[in-house]
């Protein structure tokens, strides 16, 4: 039965509590497995079953809250959703705090409360209670239709409780008599004459408060996945007939052609069919250094032309440019859960039940071992109001939008909360040479002929028989004759090398020993020397043979990345053991491997042969991580415990990868570890601080020794800081090659 995936965006959540809710609700469908993320305000659904979105949907809204398919990207002039949402709830608490001011400054200093003080307190007081903690009332009153309670039911329930009191003082208790005087205190009160008005307006502001200062940084938790969303042109100059016609983006299909002038955003991805000049793709890399483009060449969506004029044959466009797979890559990171998020959801979905349990048996306890009303009252909405689910169910999305979005600004995607704990695992990492420690940029830098051989011939029919292959030295190869027809036949071994039909020629290159042995193809002396004196200079050879003669060896090279030998200095401080693998010959690897401070070397491996290693260390109880970037790297990157792509690779290894790295630095993959290690560390503060609070301020509530409004402001303050320090990630800073020569 096919899989479909459906993303909802969902309206009316107010807490984790909700966020679980939802959850619970999809998942008891059959055939359905739902995520509902909290801080993104979205549902991920996977579902087996024949189910439409507006099933879904009706599933969601049954459970009191509202749900949509993601609406399309809005027009620049048209003001987000949240935001106006923000700016609702920011008047909401801003006529509230205006109003409960001079209640608490009333209420806390007795030399300003003039006769019938307390009747003035609760006409400001009121609309607080009433329309200011109308959001809590409403969700509350919802979720009890439903049967159900969340963190709206503990304020709603805590705010009308205090009001009421206060109600029920003045109309039928000394409270409302001339002369009535009150101070504050920060434990609890046990007088039969003393009102509530300040608690209720003044925890309905704190939670106000709280919400909106939590609604802002979720909003710029988010801001680097908005901004990718629109880096994007919103128009392009489409050639008609040799005439510009501007249209927007959407209206591009593949094939099209259209002009980017100096300065502006290429539209959309594509080939170069004319001119020359520089690229920046740092909106997308991070790398500031533009990229030298051509006729032939590959170009990214929204990335800008800083040089000259360019014409461009449109490859990709809509969901399948290279813009919207970042996008979806950056959005799955922050809409997935880590598995240290399990617990918190557990102990937030019962956390609400229990806590007005808790309550309920404080107002008892107390009446029973005090004999005061008044002071079991306090004490039960103290605890009503101070526990927090809140802060347990931010700690992890909130840090996960911070962490990712900032590895977006810097070029690292990752892939999934998930990840997070692999990077904190692994002990070992494993690089590919090609493309990854050297350039991967091969060269042709020379050929040897055989006796009677012309290096021509031998160059022209080994470059049409790598012209399908897309390893670094096939492309080497065949750079030299792009002019020429392409082979028929053509076959690619992975590890080993090619075949193809030149000509009416069956033409073979790779290694020498493969030829040798599959082929059964030996190398004249000549050859055979030159072969091994170019494995001693590092360089690879290729041995090139047709109608089962070897006619030649094409010697090709690679060269070092600058910051290798720092980026692998990097992994061993941040504790890991480097590994050097290649397919290539032993000598080229040795040289590479004492260039970058690399002992641990496996050369000549076959694609299926790196896959062996990473087991091999698995078994012998490392954990694994593995960067690579070619087709030849995809199944050990799957294999590996963390795979990094380098995103200057094939779409094979990137599919396959844990972490991608825009950037064709090595030493941003050291930034992504530290990056998803700084984010694990920063969701684990969170979670500590999150259960230490509750666990400690529950307690303190229910023993009578805290004012209800003092409660209120310690149970807004505490998903305040929970929020707040998930923002300290926008602060990781790379550290540069630059940086770690100095």
């Amino acid at each position: 039965m096919a899989v479909t995936d459906v993303e909802l965006d969902i309206g009316g959540m107010t807490c984790a509590s909700c966020a679980n809710r939802i959850e619970r609700k999809l998942n008891r469908v059959a055939g359905v497995e739902a995520t509902v993320n909290y801080a993104t305000e979205k549902a991920r659904i996977r579902t087996s079953a024949e189910l439409s979105a507006e099933e879904l949907i009706a599933v969601v809204e049954a459970a009191g809250y509202s749900a949509q398919l993601p609406a399309p990207p809005r027009p620049e002039d048209e003001p987000d959703q949240a935001d106006t949402e923000t700016l609702r709830l920011r008047r909401r608490l801003l006529i509230s705090a205006a109003l409960t001011v001079p209640v608490a400054v009333l209420s806390m200093i007795p030399a300003l409360q003039f006769p019938n003080w307390q009747w003035l307190a609760l006409m400001l007081a009121a609309p607080v209670a009433v329309w200011g903690a109308w959001p809590f009332h409403r969700a509350a009153w919802v979720n009890a239709r439903h049967g159900a309670a969340t963190m709206d039911t503990l304020i709603s329930v805590g705010v009308l409780a205090a009001f009421g009191w206060s109600l029920y003082a003045l109309f039928f208790g000394a409270a409302g008599t001339t002369g009535m005087t009150m101070s504050f205190t920060l434990f609890g009160s046990a007088h039969g004459d003393e009102i509530y008005l300040e608690v209720a307006a003044a925890v309905t502001v704190f939670i106000l408060a709280g919400r909106y200062f939590e609604a802002r940084a979720k909003r710029d938790s988010g801001a680097a996945l908005r901004a990718l969303l629109t880096l994007g042109a919103k128009d392009a100059a489409q050639l008609r007939a040799g005439v510009e016609v501007r249209v927007p983006v959407d209206a591009l299909v593949p094939g099209d052609e259209f002009v980017v002038r100096p300065g502006e955003k290429i539209a959309t991805d594509g080939i170069i069919v004319d001119g020359a000049s520089a690229v920046d793709l740092s909106m997308l890399t991070g790398e500031s250094v533009p990229v030298e483009v051509g006729i032939g060449d590959r170009v990214v969506g929204a990335s800008v032309n800083v040089g000259g004029r360019l014409t461009v044959e449109v490859t990709r466009v809509g969901s399948d440019t290279e813009l919207a797979r970042l996008s979806r890559l950056v959005e799955d990171a922050q809409t997935g859960k880590a598995d240290v998020q399990r617990l918190a959801d557990r102990v937030s979905g019962i956390f609400v039940p229990i806590v007005i349990g808790l309550a309920i048996a404080t107002f008892i306890t107390w009446l029973l071992v005090a004999g005061s009303v008044e002071a079991a009252f306090t004490a039960a909405v103290a605890t009503l109001i101070i526990a927090c689910p809140c802060a347990l169910g931010l700690a992890t999305p909130t840090a996960l939008l911070v962490g990712t979005g900032r590895g977006s600004q810097l070029g690292i995607l990752i892939r999934g909360p998930q990840v997070l704990e692999q990077t904190r695992r692994i002990d070992t990492i494993v690089l590919d040479k090609t493309g990854t420690v050297t350039t991967g940029q091969m060269a042709v830098h020379g050929t040897v002929a055989a006796t009677g051989e012309h290096v021509a011939e031998i160059m022209s029919l080994a470059a049409r028989a790598e012209s399908g292959s897309e390893h670094p030295i096939g492309r080497a190869i065949a750079a030299g004759q792009s002019n020429h027809p392409a082979a028929e036949a053509f076959q690619a071994h992975s590890g080993h090398g090619v075949q193809a039909v030149v000509n009416g020629h069956l033409v073979v290159a790779g290694k020498a020993d493969w030829l040798t042995d599959q082929w059964n193809i030996p190398l004249d002396p000549m050859l055979s020397e030159a072969q091994h004196d170019a494995e001693k200079d590092g360089k690879t050879a290729i041995v090139v043979a047709w109608d089962g003669i070897a006619r030649g060896v094409i010697l090709v090279g690679d060269t070092l990345k600058p910051e290798s030998a720092a980026a692998v200095a990097e992994f061993r401080r941040l504790g890991l053991s480097p590994v050097l693998l290649t397919g290539d010959n032993a000598g080229a690897a040795r040289l590479v491997g004492a260039a970058v401070g690399i002992s641990d070397i496996r050369s000549g491996v076959t694609p299926q042969g790196k896959l062996d290693v990473i087991r091999e260390l698995q078994g012998r109880g490392h954990t694994v991580a593995m960067v690579g970037d070619g087709i030849n790297d995809a199944a050990a990157l799957a294999a590996a415990d963390l795979g990094i792509a380098m995103g200057t690779g094939t779409d094979a290894a990137i599919e396959a990868a844990d972490i991608t790295i825009m950037r064709n630095d090595l030493v941003a993959a050291a930034d992504a570890v530290r990056l998803a290690r700084r984010t694990l560390g920063i969701i684990k503060g969170n979670l500590f601080w999150a259960f230490a609070y509750n666990v400690a301020a529950i307690p303190v509530a229910m023993l009578g020794l805290l004012n209800p409004l003092v409660a209120g402001a310690a149970m807004a303050l505490s998903s305040i800081f929970v929020v707040s320090n998930s923002l300290r990630l926008r602060g990781f800073n790379p550290r540069s090659f630059s940086a770690l020569s100095r």
